[in-house]
């Protein structure tokens, strides 16, 4: 234990002696810090926290398809989607979301995200 404090006290005279090395090192920590708390807050936040739905494992996605144009995945339009929710016996509720490609201008130059077009209940 004796060894343990005689090297916390050197590396202390150390780290006053020189006030150079002292300021880039607790700089250095101080971004290492808050860069690795900035991306567990992301990672905490898309992948470890639930859905914010009542029962996200009831969760299901519906499709549709036309073969004779060779279209694989197609989005439903309003109208089926309300005939849909009119006739379900199975299902509770349908919402609907459109994920899609959008220019966003304004101040400066235009840049390209991803966005989506959702009904209003999809997060009730």
């Amino acid at each position: 234990m004796g060894a343990l404090l005689q090297d916390l006290r050197y590396g202390v005279r150390l780290l006053v002696k020189d006030g150079g090395f002292t300021a880039v090192a607790m700089l250095s920590l101080a971004l290492g810090i808050g860069a690795t708390t900035a991306v567990f807050s992301m990672v905490n936040a898309v992948l470890l926290q639930p859905l914010p739905y009542k029962e996200p494992d009831r969760l299901v996605s519906i499709t549709g398809n036309k073969q004779e144009m060779n279209i694989r995945e197609m989005t439903a339009s309003l109208p089926d989607l309300e005939d849909w929710r009119n006739q379900s016996r199975l299902f509770e509720d349908f919402a609907s979301y459109y994920g899609w490609i959008v220019n966003l201008t304004g101040d400066g130059e235009p840049e390209r995200i991803q966005g989506a077009r959702i009904s209003a209940n999809l997060f009730s």
